[in-house]
């Protein structure tokens, strides 16, 4: 046991940190492509501010196409277009490419989603007061959206918690890569056990912030609407 643990504290925790790296920052860049995209199939939707049936309904098809990939493939897929952005396809920072291209038409559906859950007489008595688009979009709609779209983005966090241990397969880097390299392939029962529990905890600890970060926004703007 004393070998193994003294080989959990050389890995773990540099690859912990590494798993945390790529997971948020694939996620900040799959908001940055996903927020607009979402806020754009909103607005461009049937009965919607700027209603546009024909490209509303190409760049759905588009996003749909995206998230229809299952990632160990598109993962795969991208290996040249991940060299060419970052020069290599092995490690946490190129990791970050495919994760990012995966999580960003998730985000997008997510964000239209909570987009198209604001009242409507909010968003009728803000047009009748003459807001701009641009007024509605960043006053009525991701304002008022705002405590689902957090938790939206949580739930996308999660999911590239698992999908950056998948990249372990493929060089990626992380508590995915101790996992198979000295756990599953050298068969060590104690690495492997240490990797899920660290991942499992990971998990908890972003739900538990993401939640107490949405409840809190959803009681600060009632306290709001009450005063």
């Amino acid at each position: 046991m004393g070998p193994n643990i003294d080989l959990a504290l050389q890995l773990l925790p540099l690859q912990l940190w590494n798993t945390v790296y790529m997971v948020f920052a694939s996620a900040f860049f799959a908001l940055v492509i996903g927020l607009p995209i979402g806020v754009i199939l909103t607005i461009t939707s049937k009965g919607h501010i700027k209603e546009h049936p024909s490209f509303y309904k190409t760049l759905e098809t588009i996003v749909n196409i995206g998230r229809s990939f299952p990632f160990a493939i598109l993962m795969v897929a991208l290996i040249p277009f991940t060299r060419w952005v970052v020069g290599t396809s092995l490690g946490t920072t190129a990791t970050i490419v495919p994760l990012t291209i995966a999580a960003a038409p998730f985000i997008a559906r997510l964000i239209e989603a909570s987009l198209k859950e604001v009242d409507q007489n909010i968003l009728e008595a803000a047009i009748v007061m003459g807001s701009t688009t641009w007024q509605i979009i960043t006053k009525v709609l991701l304002q008022e959206a705002l405590p689902s779209i957090i938790t939206g983005i949580t739930l996308t966090i999660v999911c590239l918690v698992g999908y950056s241990a998948m990249a372990g397969l493929v060089g990626g880097g992380g508590l995915g890569q101790v996992a198979i390299q000295y756990g599953y392939n050298r068969f060590n029962t104690f690495i492997m056990v240490a990797t899920v529990i660290l991942l499992v905890l990971l998990v908890q600890i972003i739900q538990w912030a993401g939640g107490r970060l949405a409840q809190s926004i959803a009681k600060k703007r009632g306290r709001i609407s009450h005063e």
